[in-house]
């Protein structure tokens, strides 16, 4: 007699992982997800970075560019226009309007004007008129003339007052070292004193001085030659302004009874 079949057993599940293997693959995942995300935020990164670097170049190319703004001429030029160039380091008072362009072209004047002053003193002590040396029209380098006279004496020798007036700067320039620029009573002359050694005590901005008192000593500062001391001594007439460094020149030779 035949038996019956016995029927295929169920599909067994499989044998379930220890529980240590179970949170370890538990714990890989979370670390495979979290380490895809932070791959995510920093490609995200990089790609926001390099959007806003090629928006700020997009936005920088497409301003307008700006001009190069042109300096503004010093007050003392190198032209035969100024008495002295521009002190370096010293603040300068602004330029008048008519200079914004460049400088003012004044020519130099050989002979005096009518109203110029008159019984002036040689401005150092020991020297008469009749030595002194007609160097208004010598040449000084760089297309410029002297605009001034020399006297030459020894270091030390006092310098005097031309006139009557008022000290208005002192300074230290390069070109003429230790300076003392004096205008005169009626405020429309300026006598101009360079090279100087030093200043007379009490000589100061604004102290009133009187023809042939002392207000410095001869000297080689700037850039004269220790070797020839003397004084560098020029006269202006002073512009509409009044500005101590802008004036036409004149030629202080006959105005001192040089002949």
């Amino acid at each position: 007699m035949n038996q019956p079949a016995t029927p295929p057993p169920a599909d067994t599940p499989p044998p379930s992982p220890p529980p240590g293997v179970v949170e370890k693959r538990v714990v890989e995942y979370r670390g495979a997800g979290l380490f895809r995300q932070f791959l995510l935020f920093v490609a995200g990164l990089l790609v926001g970075a390099n959007g806003v670097y090629f928006w700020m170049q997009r936005e920088m190319s497409g301003a307008a560019p700006v001009a190069p703004v042109a300096a503004l001429p010093t007050p003392g030029g190198t032209g035969a226009a100024r008495i002295v160039n521009e002190p370096a380091g010293i603040a300068m008072p602004a330029p008048p309007a008519a200079t914004a362009g460049g400088p003012v072209a004044r020519t130099p004047l050989e002979t005096p004007p009518a109203n110029a002053p008159t019984g002036l003193q040689v401005p150092v002590q020991g020297v008469s008129a009749t030595q002194l040396s007609n160097t208004f029209d010598d040449a000084r380098g760089q297309n410029r003339v002297h605009d001034a006279i020399d006297i030459m004496a020894d270091a030390g020798t006092p310098v005097l007052a031309a006139a009557d007036g008022k000290v208005v700067k002192l300074f230290e320039s390069k070109q003429g070292g230790t300076t003392l620029y004096q205008f005169d009573p009626s405020g429309r002359y300026v006598y101009y004193y360079a090279h100087l050694q030093g200043y007379a005590p009490g000589i100061a901005e604004g102290s009133e001085v009187k023809r042939g008192e002392v207000i410095g000593q001869v000297g080689s500062s700037g850039n004269a030659s220790p070797d020839a001391p003397h004084l560098h001594f020029a006269i202006g007439l002073l512009g509409p302004e009044g500005e101590w460094w802008d004036s036409t020149p004149i030629n202080p030779y006959p105005l001192l009874g040089g002949k």
